[in-house]
């Protein structure tokens, strides 16, 4: 890669490119030095004057690493996670994996997560670079991002390694560093260095990702930081958007607000600098998967058999039957979260009672779905009221899962061949979004409420296609249009259960919020918007606009993003207040 090509791809993420202290030289690399502390993420960056690679990068990467060439800083622990287990938790799996090499891009044979034995940790990889610089003595340099995810959670830890190459297998040390992530419980940098190795060849399929990458790089939408928001809408105030004001820069992932087609992106800024890989920063969805799989996929088979929707769980889920007070409960009613069983009737009371973690920590179908089904008593009739519980997508999620079995046939599966096969594929997002949390059992159930993986550009895609309300892929009405423009906020008879507030509201798996008062309409203004735990929201406002941002400190707040998408293109339609 040319220093020109790097600098360009710098422009792009918003930030300036960065000196390089040149800590991770040839010497340390060859001669396996351990740095005191982490690097600036530069170091995994080419230099200013770095050339393409002479050389092709192709076949298995293998090391281990070990403890006493690796060190750890935790930095919040909030579950006492580590505590007696920290030497297993602040460890790197063991990493081996077939890499293709096209163009510059080193891009792991396989995409996304990566299901292993650690006890804590699986990887997740994306593709990397490789280039030339002077001071490495002819041997060719290489980095490839990766992402620790929590098994069983959606919890992402970033991390980088990096290393030498040269002909007939020769490699250096691997230099490795995780240094931020999207987990509101646990922070923690992890670096070091091992002894790899690496057994060349042309693994089978190679053409196929290397077509399928530049594939996915056409498919992205034109991408500017921004910064430059202000230069294309004169007057805007780039600043609204990931305010500061809102969310704390150190617990600010990635955000982005999307305008006529065109990204305007922003963060990726690590505890060590930026993050040299933010296109394909994986990204948690949490409980973003209750809008984009669970109410996408029952607004999928709504508009394939109509009717779905009022399916009662009790006949597809017959745990749910044996624990009784199932009957009336339809597949709308649990994706509502509206199933009339519950503890307490307060919002998040069940939810943060430690419900929601034995669920999670079940890892069979067999005890997730008898939790489900028993952990609360019938209160009320179902479709009253709305109490926040995860266990009712897991619940849906079962259901619909047997019923597309019933219908489309035994080897069907909800996740692959509903929501990937039909809205993912067509749409042209990116390989990890084919991958979904499952039970660790023969049935593999999906937890269809929390457990996707998402690239930004995946995001701003959905969220776009979502927001047009119309649910129509290559000419092909794929979801079901009432139930679509009930969750967007687009039947005023029928605004859903209300939720947090008397200004919010809950419909199909999405949120909607009347911002009217906030941007000083005179009547009200509705907008449809996901959020997942920790501090992630999507939010999809009447004017065709889109503002996301995936953080860890809490924070749901995007009303400086509300105001501003509404000054650069009103969406208060009625007589302002004054």
């Amino acid at each position: 890669m040319t220093a020109l090509l790097f600098t360009a791809l710098v422009a792009a993420t918003g930030a300036s490119e960065p000196e390089r202290q040149r800590q991770l030289t040839y010497e340390t690399l060859m001669q396996a030095r351990l740095l005191a502390a982490p690097s600036d993420l530069a170091e995994f960056t080419p230099s200013a004057d770095a050339l393409p690679p002479p050389r092709v990068f192709a076949g298995r990467l293998s090391f281990r690493a070990r403890a006493d060439r690796t060190q750890s800083t935790l930095l919040h622990d909030r579950d006492r996670m580590t505590a007696g287990k920290g030497r297993w938790m602040l460890a790197l799996p063991a990493f081996d994996f077939e890499f293709i090499q096209s163009g510059d891009a080193l891009i792991p044979l396989r995409r996304g997560p990566q299901p292993g034995g650690h006890r804590y940790w699986e990887y997740v990889l994306e593709p990397g670079r490789v280039w030339q610089e002077p001071g490495d003595h002819g041997l060719t340099r290489a980095a490839i991002p990766f992402a620790l995810q929590e098994r069983n959670a959606s919890c992402l830890h970033y991390g980088v390694l990096t290393f030498l190459f040269g002909d007939a297998g020769t490699i250096s040390q691997v230099a490795f560093q995780v240094s931020g992530e999207t987990c509101l419980y646990l922070k923690f940098d992890l670096w070091g260095i091992a002894e790899a190795t690496f057994a060349p060849g042309t693994p089978a399929g190679a053409t196929a990702v290397a077509n399928a990458w530049a594939e996915e790089l056409r498919a992205r939408l034109p991408l500017r930081p921004i910064e430059r928001l202000r230069d294309d809408y004169p007057g805007a105030d780039p600043a609204a958007f990931g305010s500061t004001e809102e969310v704390a820069a150190k617990d600010m992932t990635a955000y982005g607000f999307v305008i006529d087609g065109v990204h305007y992106a922003g963060g990726c800024r690590m505890r060590h600098g930026l993050y040299p890989f933010c296109d394909v920063l994986d990204l948690p969805s949490y409980s973003v998967a209750k809008s984009i799989f669970a109410g996408l996929a029952l607004m999928r088979l709504e508009q394939l058999f109509q009717g779905a929707a009022q399916q009662k769980i009790a006949d597809y889920v017959p745990e749910c039957a044996r624990a009784g007070g199932w009957d009336e409960v339809t597949f709308q009613h649990a994706l509502d979260m509206a199933t009339g069983r519950y503890r307490a009737a307060e919002l998040w009371a069940d939810e943060h009672a430690g419900y929601a973690r034995q669920l999670y920590l079940a890892g069979t179908h067999a005890r997730k779905i008898h939790h489900a089904c028993t952990a609360f008593p019938r209160r009320e009739a179902p479709g009253g009221r709305f109490v926040y519980q995860t266990g009712d997508s897991y619940v849906l999620g079962t259901a619909l899962n047997a019923f597309v079995k019933q219908r489309l046939g035994r080897g069907m599966d909800l996740y692959d061949d509903v929501v990937v096969a039909d809205l993912w594929r067509p749409l042209g997002l990116s390989p990890v979004t084919a991958y979904v949390l499952r039970t660790r059992d023969a049935v593999a159930q999906p937890f269809t409420g929390l457990g996707l993986v998402l690239h930004r550009d995946d995001i701003a895609r959905i969220a776009l296609w979502i927001a047009s309300g119309r649910g129509i892929i290559d000419g092909r009405q794929v979801l079901d249009r009432h139930m679509l423009d009930a969750a967007l906020q687009r039947v005023p008879e029928d605004r859903g259960l209300v939720a947090i507030d008397a200004r919010t509201r809950y419909q199909h798996g999405f949120y909607g919020h009347d911002i009217g008062p906030d941007i000083g309409c005179a009547q009200p203004a509705w907008v449809p918007y996901l959020a997942g735990y920790g501090g992630i929201i999507v939010v999809l406002f009447p004017n065709d606009t889109v503002y996301y941002y995936f953080s860890d400190g809490d924070s749901f707040r995007w009303r400086n993003a509300a105001v501003e998408s509404d000054r650069i293109r009103s969406y208060c339609t009625h007589q302002r207040r004054e």
